[in-house]
């Protein structure tokens, strides 16, 4: 292993204690375990979080931020894909009571800055980590700050893709790219390639109370146009996503990249 390789696990613990300090940036990178449709595996969520914040590291290494990134969390609030089997879900309190015993356990070992890195969308998720990005966002003795780069907002979504920025992205060509781009294998292509775009109008029915895909009319577990997906687009959107996290970081955090390479 090379000493600047970001991933948390991979180092000792003398290495951990030497890197350890104030401006050493944690990326946790947060997915679930859950169906997206019948060409893609359960942990796409996991697969795109890990891309996501691997170049993030990168990018933010060129600049002169060092960012460790821990192991990812493999599981989330998956109400909405209920009814499909291999879906592992948690609840909203229990995913807040993980993240903030995580955050504590870092703060105990000196670490002021936590990153939450997220690829899984449903909105009971997304809640649970702008509330602890809200209790955490101010830094205060022997604490640190929770800073979640959210590419849901509207100032955020305009730099993805337009099927992202439609909603209808669930293992779709957004997502299906990105697999296709960060863990090729993982795609069932003969199934992908066969399947026909699905529209639900996945945002309005979240705003009217639809409980999960089913309900949506997706009744394979995706929404989207997987067959149109491919690696290259999944290189621009991993892209793309580590560019909204630095940029994050770059507002919340500028007195890191002071004095460094813009």
């Amino acid at each position: 292993m090379q000493p600047h390789d970001p991933r948390w696990a991979r180092h000792t613990w003398p290495e951990a204690r030497a890197a350890f300090g104030p401006d050493l940036v944690v990326l946790l990178p947060l997915g679930a375990t859950e169906p997206h449709g019948p060409h893609l595996p359960l942990d796409v969520d996991v697969t795109i979080a890990q891309a996501q914040a691997s170049r993030a590291a990168e990018l933010l290494a060129e600049q002169g931020v060092r960012a460790w990134i821990l192991p990812p969390l493999p599981y989330g609030v998956t109400f909405f894909t209920d009814g499909f089997e291999g879906r592992v879900t948690i609840h909203p309190g229990t995913l807040w009571a993980l993240l903030e015993d995580i955050a504590e356990s870092l703060a105990e070992q000196g670490l002021r800055r936590l990153v939450l890195v997220n690829a899984h969308l449903e909105p009971a998720q997304i809640k649970v980590l702008r509330g602890l990005a809200k209790e955490y966002e101010l830094p205060r003795p022997g604490k640190l700050q929770i800073l979640f780069p959210d590419h849901t907002r509207r100032r955020f979504v305009a730099r993805l893709s337009a099927e992202f920025q439609g909603g209808d992205c669930h293992a779709g060509s957004y997502e299906t790219s990105i697999v296709m781009h960060a863990d090729p294998e993982a795609v069932r292509e003969a199934e992908r390639r066969a399947l026909p775009e699905v529209r639900v109008g996945l945002v309005e029915g979240f705003a009217a109370g639809k409980q999960n895909f089913r309900q949506l009319g997706a009744d394979q577990a995706y929404c989207g146009a997987p067959a149109e997906a491919s690696a290259a687009e999944g290189r621009e959107q991993v892209e793309a996503l580590a560019g909204i996290v630095v940029d994050a970081l770059r507002e919340t955090w500028p007195e890191l990249f002071s004095a460094r390479p813009s």
